[in-house]
């Protein structure tokens, strides 16, 4: 600036001279300053994303949503996880998990009891629904209004011991018969086809099955399990290693930080979630999946003070009946069955 003033000060003189006056002095040059070396910013690489995996239960379903909700709208990418969510191929979803084979898995209460007796090292990180919403559908036209009404019927599943103890204490608690029920294995049929015409009651999740049924003009009945003398207990949820528990706690709150707000976002708003399981899973059933995650949105939550907490009460006493029931040699230790540990805090 001074350089400058002094430019314009040496100007205006030389237009005022005379041919008498002195010629003035030429001002010397201001000095140059120094290039300054520029010194390039470098910025530190982004961090690896941490590569995992969870595998599903059967194929995509509205239990399933919260899932993609947080894969396809970057929640995981949010905690720097990129998570590959597969479907299942051969062997149980506690073993798959606990030997490292997936990080995450989606399993039942009912089936992971047995395997932690057995010695399975997993734990459930959080509840996907808060109560059990299966139960025996029968058709309307068959008259059933309670359990003691499945005299004489026939039913049709798996032929798992599990249920028949389900349907056993439902019916005991109504007063009536298990004996006089017919047992047949129909394995995984098409509920709606087996239903009208092959056996009178099937087991079934109302949020996916019930809720065909309806679309579909089918009047059925439903008795739900945890209505008629079985506890209530949680189907399906999430689960982990103790492996990965221990050793990267890091990584699983990060994950289910990310899930959390996967499952928020499809109770808050149903249409768009179930928008985005069927652009993952075009597959599915396109007329099913909006009315079955408008029923099932409310459930996730229901009455628990957030999404995925678990009550030590409900591991308690499904692991007594079990154990009553002669599904599980003994009460397993269900307080280190389940955490709530990973869930955000609320």
């Amino acid at each position: 600036m001074l350089g400058l003033a002094g430019g314009m000060l040496a100007t205006a003189a030389l237009a005022g001279c005379t041919e008498d006056a002195p010629a003035p002095v030429e001002a010397a040059p201001a000095p140059t300053a120094a290039p300054v070396a520029v010194v390039a910013e470098t910025k530190p690489e982004p961090a690896a994303a941490d590569e995992l995996s969870l595998v599903l239960d059967w194929v995509p379903n509205t239990n399933h949503t919260g899932l993609y909700v947080a894969r396809d709208n970057g929640l995981f990418a949010d905690e720097g996880i990129e998570m590959e969510i597969v479907e299942p191929a051969t062997g149980g979803r506690p073993q798959v998990v606990a030997t490292g084979q997936a990080d995450f898995g989606i399993d039942f209460q009912e089936f992971m009891t047995p395997a932690r007796a057995e010695g399975v090292p997993v734990v459930s990180v959080a509840a996907i629904i808060q109560h059990n919403t299966s139960g025996f559908a029968s058709l309307k036209s068959s008259a059933v209004t309670r359990p003691r009404d499945f005299e004489g019927l026939t039913y049709g599943g798996f032929g798992s011991p599990l249920e028949f103890a389900l349907l056993q204490t439902m019916m005991e608690a109504d007063g009536g018969d298990f004996s006089k029920v017919t047992t047949v294995d129909a394995g995984a049929a098409d509920f709606l086809t087996i239903i009208q015409r092959d056996v009178d009651l099937y087991w079934i999740f109302y949020g996916w099955q019930g809720v065909k049924a309806e679309l579909e003009g089918i009047e059925i009945e439903t008795l739900f399990v945890k209505d008629w003398g079985v506890p209530d207990y949680y189907t399906p949820l999430i689960i982990a290693s103790e492996d990965l528990i221990d050793t990267n706690p890091d990584v699983v709150t990060r994950a289910m930080s990310a899930i959390s707000k996967g499952y928020a976002s499809a109770i808050a708003d149903p249409a768009a979630a179930a928008e985005i399981l069927l652009a993952a899973a075009p597959e599915t059933d396109a007329a099913l999946v909006g009315p079955s995650q408008e029923w099932l949105g409310p459930q996730y939550q229901a009455d628990a003070p957030q999404w995925g907490h678990q009550d030590g009460a409900v591991w308690q006493t499904m692991s007594e009946w079990m154990a009553e029931q002669g599904l599980v040699e003994a009460v397993i230790d269900w307080e280190a069955a389940f955490t709530n540990d990973f869930l955000p805090a609320s």
